[in-house]
């Protein structure tokens, strides 16, 4: 693939991406990939310089049983630029050492990032002390009881606040540092990164964590079930509580409060995060109008589901169909 070129240049950062045992190694390999391709797509090996460190300067062993060998101490780390604090299971209880190191090395970096539950363990450092952040969706009501005085969402896939962002659960963490990319080096680079490792670029980071399709998986009875599916499969049907009621045989009121109990959203939200999905995979995967797309997922105007995209994603349909452009060639 070629290099980007003519794309602002903000000098080498510094990555410093701390490692423990316990630790979920798609939090680490995921956006270590993405900073790694920046310097290839950007053409300039040291436009990131990317070190690994634990505690004792000894070998980790990853949640899912891999073995990564970090290059240093933490005490040998010094202040990078860009601190990147990964999730997994070790954060349950963390290493004193390394929330000691946190608290006081941390604040000397100029960007602190953490990827899913990574949070955690800056939270109990006290860098989120005042600050909105996120992490992953399980574990977002555990991080807002123990630490009130960090204003939790669970919703977003990242969130930015000031020089610290926190990411929702593992692959979010691709997200987030695509979105440090494109502030460090510019949109080409980190487009041209996203295309390497097949991602869109990026998620916004108000974008919901669940999917249309995870939510489709938690009612209880299966007339509910089948009716989450025949939506996903129908989105351009008339999906009004009263079309769904009449399907399961319910009244619209009572249909309206026991989706709401077993799926823990109501009915127009989940219709909302259907068409927005099945919108999105048509501007991906096909070359159909906007017009036809709005009509083939119940929008009936391309105005209707412009204003769906800008609500949901940030982002026009012919935007979001730009950014998602195979490469040439």
């Amino acid at each position: 693939m070629s290099t980007v070129t003519g794309e602002p240049r903000r000098g080498s950062a510094d990555v410093l991406v701390v490692l423990f045992d316990g630790v979920h190694s798609l939090d680490v390999t995921g956006p270590v990939e993405v900073f790694a391709g920046a310097c290839d797509a950007a053409g300039d090996p040291a436009a990131y310089r990317l070190r690994t460190a634990s505690p004792d300067g000894g070998p980790v062993r990853t949640s899912s049983g891999l073995t990564l060998v970090p290059d240093l101490r933490l005490d040998d780390a010094g202040a990078p630029h860009t601190l990147l604090v990964p999730g997994g299971r070790g954060t349950r209880e963390p290493d004193p050492r390394l929330l000691e190191w946190l608290r006081a090395r941390a604040p000397g970096a100029r960007r602190l990032v953490s990827v899913c539950t990574g949070a955690m363990l800056l939270a109990e450092a006290g860098l989120l002390r005042g600050r909105r952040a996120t992490t992953h969706w399980a574990y977002s009501g555990s991080l807002a009881r123990r630490h009130p005085e960090t204003e939790v969402d669970p919703d977003p896939i990242y969130i930015r606040d000031g020089n610290v962002s926190t990411s929702a659960g593992v692959t979010a963490g691709i997200d987030l540092a695509l979105a440090l990319v494109e502030e460090d080096l510019g949109r080409e680079v980190a487009l041209e990164v996203a295309r390497r490792l097949v991602v869109f670029l990026h998620r916004p980071g108000n974008q919901a964590q669940f999917s249309a399709q995870l939510a489709a998986q938690t009612a209880r009875r299966e007339p509910l079930r089948e009716l989450q599916q025949w939506i996903v499969e129908h989105p351009e049907d008339d999906l009004s509580v009263t079309a769904l009621a009449r399907r399961v045989r319910l009244s619209p009121r009572h249909f309206a409060r026991v989706f709401q109990e077993e799926t823990g959203t109501t009915p127009g939200r989940y219709v909302d995060r259907v068409r927005l999905a099945q919108a999105r995979r048509l501007l991906e995967e096909s070359s159909r109008s906007i017009a036809e797309i709005s009509r083939a997922c119940g929008y009936g105007t391309p105005e209707g589901m412009r204003r769906a995209f800008v609500k949901g994603l940030g982002s026009a349909p012919a935007d979001y169909r730009r950014r998602f452009r195979p490469p040439d060639g």
